[in-house]
């Protein structure tokens, strides 16, 4: 007799991907300083730990919002009860006005038009569940975050299309590659319902150029689908260009209210940009009444609790704060962004030119012993067991190209980065050495068997 549902036994959550399996390993043998000098560095892994000190300061000058108290008068049995599933208003309207700041105020958000959800997880995976039904599909850029595998369609029973992007110009999205996956749908017999994008780019760490998102808002158009644009790295960004909301575009074009409008969808996150992803806390924000109605009944399965959201909303209320806290941050991304690059420059390894997000797109097909993904996967493996760095490999990404891997950098300190550079280093260098002796022995080979060849031919042997 079957005790388990078909769900609950089916394979098909993700969890067997390189992305997952280099965590594992990580978990079996992790880095520690003092206690296993040796152990795997986790640059797999996109947190922001560097701006803890600035959150912390906070919370030691406003103890009341900490110790759940209001004008000095503790407030723990309200908290305590029951919350609508709407949130509460004040940290509905402090997030809307942080995404705001975010975006230079270029554009406002609605606080009723907000969804709160237990992280951007459970946002896309509600949002999919509003808009899809099972068997539908929707288009996604390569390569993108390994994790949508899972979050779009282990549930909802919807298929992702891959947008075929490349590195001919910077993985940019084209009217030709939305085109052709569209085609490829059609020829699945799948219906596509809409095209999802991450912008900031995970993991190519890029912001989308003003011609990418009006290629979507024009392509959405034509075919009367949805888009979500997924931007919880929208306050990454460290160097220019700068970030373009997609409803910035949609300000511009004078859109407003119009169905376009009420077919563009946003995700967001605090665990990116307050590098707080153990709080739990994202949010849908929908044009749509219908969308937003659904996906708040839906938020009943993955709520905020109202401690997170009251200490959240003191926090982002205070706007001396936030303003100091956005600048800083995206002063010490770029620095240690910069520092990840010299680091791969100096093994002899470059990287995608980006200007956001928490990670590199870094370009190992040099170190290939062939342009195939079984070349990556043993490269991958090198790395993670030899050289003891857990990175995560394109083809975990869906890139076509192999050779290509998402590199961590801002959730580890300084010194653990130095060493993982110097251990790159080592690795990359004795690699070079092995190919170049390979090369020159082959180069010996061939010039004997062509002497002799000569000898045989003269010598009619």
């Amino acid at each position: 007799m079957k005790l388990l549902s078909r769900k609950a036994m089916c394979n098909s959550h993700g969890q067997d991907s390189s992305y997952f399996l280099g965590w594992q390993e990580y978990e079996k043998n992790p880095y520690d300083e003092v206690k296993n000098p040796k152990g795997i560095i986790q640059m797999g892994l996109a947190e922001n730990q560097l701006s803890f000190d600035l959150l912390e300061s906070w919370l030691a000058k406003n103890p009341d919002a900490a110790g759940f108290k209001r004008d000095g008068q503790s407030i723990f049995r309200e908290l305590a009860l029951f919350q609508d599933y709407h949130g509460l208003p004040a940290f509905k309207k402090a997030l809307v006005d942080f995404m705001s700041e975010i975006r230079g105020n270029k554009v406002t958000f609605d606080p009723s038009n907000i969804v709160l959800t237990a992280g951007a997880t459970s946002a896309n995976e509600s949002l999919v569940f509003c808009l899809a039904e099972p068997g539908e599909a929707f288009l996604l850029p390569t390569p993108y975050y390994p994790g949508f595998d899972r979050d779009l369609k282990w549930r909802t029973g919807v298929q992702i299309v891959p947008i075929q992007c490349t590195s001919s110009n910077g993985f940019q999205i084209t009217e030709k590659a939305l085109e052709e996956a569209y085609q490829l749908a059609q020829k699945r017999n799948l219906k596509v319902k809409g095209v999802l994008v991450t912008n900031p780019s995970n993991p190519l760490g890029t912001t989308m150029s003003l011609n990418e998102l009006n290629l979507l808002v024009n392509f959405i158009s034509s075919k009367n689908i949805h888009l979500i644009s997924d931007e919880i790295y929208s306050g990454t960004v460290f160097s220019s260009p700068g970030f373009i909301s997609i409803m910035e575009i949609l300000k511009e074009r004078k859109l407003d209210d119009t169905e376009v409008w009420r077919r563009v969808h946003i995700v967001y996150s605090l665990s990116k940009d307050l590098g707080l992803p153990g709080f739990r806390v994202g949010a849908i924000y929908s044009n749509d009444d219908m969308v937003v109605a659904a996906a708040t009944k839906m938020s009943s399965f993955g709520l905020v609790s109202s401690q997170t959201q009251y200490l959240l909303s003191a926090m982002l209320s205070d706007k001396k704060f936030t303003k100091n806290y956005i600048s800083e941050n995206q002063k010490r991304l770029k620095q240690r962004q910069k520092r990840l690059v010299s680091g791969l420059e100096k093994a002899g390894i470059s990287c995608l030119k980006s200007n956001a997000g928490l990670f590199c797109w870094v370009d190992m097909r040099h170190l290939l012993s062939s342009n195939t993904f079984e070349a990556e996967m043993e490269l991958w493996k090198k790395v993670i067991y030899d050289v003891k760095l857990n990175i995560s490999p394109g083809s975990s990404c869906r890139c076509t190209e192999p050779g290509w891997f998402r590199v961590c950098f801002a959730n580890m300190s300084e010194e653990t980065l130095k060493l993982s550079m110097q251990r790159l280093k080592v690795f990359v260098d004795s690699t070079t050495k092995t190919n170049h002796s390979r090369r020159k022995s082959l180069t010996k080979w061939v010039f004997w068997l062509s002497f002799h060849d000569c000898e045989i031919v003269n010598g009619e042997r």
